[in-house]
Order: C-alpha cells, then structure tokens, then sequence
C-alpha cells in the first residue's frame, strides 16, 4: 500500500459539500428576493388602491371599494379589506400565495390630521404670506 492512499477522493467529497452549502444559500437569497418583491407589490397595489378608493368617495363608499378591488386586481394583488370613511380610505391588500404572503395597509385621503369621531373638521390652513425680496426697496426721486 502506497502513502497517502487514505485520502485518494477526499477533494470530491469536500467539493461536494461545498457546492451543497452554496446551492443552499443561493436557494435562500432567492427565497428573500422573492419575499421582498411579493412585499413590495402588495404595497403598490395597496397604495394605488387606496388612491382610487379616495378619489372616488363622492360616489359612495361601496362604488370606491369596487374602483379600489379593480385597481388592486389590475396591480396582480387581492383586495383584503377596504373602508372608506368620508374622504378618506383604508385599505388592505395582499400578494403572493403560501409562505410568501404579504399584507400591507394603505391609506389615502386629503392631508392634515383626522379628525376625531363627532369632532367638526379643521379649519384649511390659510395660504402663506407672499414672498418678498431680500434686497431693500429702490429709493424713490423726490417730487418736485
């Protein structure tokens, strides 16, 4: 028997383990990545959907939860949950399907603060005041 024989193979062996270890990792940064794309499209389809329900609350609570679940479908998303509560909407949507589901909350309405329930709405804040020039005024020519 010749030295060294024992380890006659072992560099496949380590190379199989190796290739095992990075075949794993790589399945699990694809699995984030997709993780991070089902996210990112449940909140845009939920935004969009959010926006659409807002714009369209004149018409009726039901009529902009239906603009909302045709914007969220068109956005490959699932509409989850949608209320629309004067000018403003709440809406739910989800993406994906099994482990990589993701929910995300959006809502859309006019901007300030809401106001509390029975409370009159805030006044609009009033327009600010006109810009002026940093320089002074021109002098003016004395009358004669």
């Amino acid at each position: 028997m010749r030295r060294g024989d024992g380890d006659r193979g072992s560099a496949s062996v380590w190379s199989v383990g190796v290739i095992t270890v990075l075949c794993v990792v790589f399945g699990a940064v694809l699995a984030l990545g997709h993780a991070v794309v089902t996210r990112h499209r449940a909140a845009g389809g939920a935004d969009l959907a959010a926006l659409a329900a807002a714009d369209h609350w004149p018409r009726g609570s039901a009529a902009a939860c239906a603009r909302a679940e045709r914007v969220a479908r068109e956005q490959r998303t699932r509409l989850v949950r949608c209320v629309v509560v004067g000018e403003v909407s709440d809406v739910t949507a989800a993406a994906g399907r099994g482990p990589f589901t993701a929910e995300v909350r959006a809502r859309a309405g006019p901007p300030g603060p809401e106001p509390a329930s029975g409370a009159p709405t805030p006044p609009a804040p009033s327009a600010p005041p006109p810009l002026r020039s940093a320089s002074p005024p021109a002098p003016r020519a004395a009358a004669p």
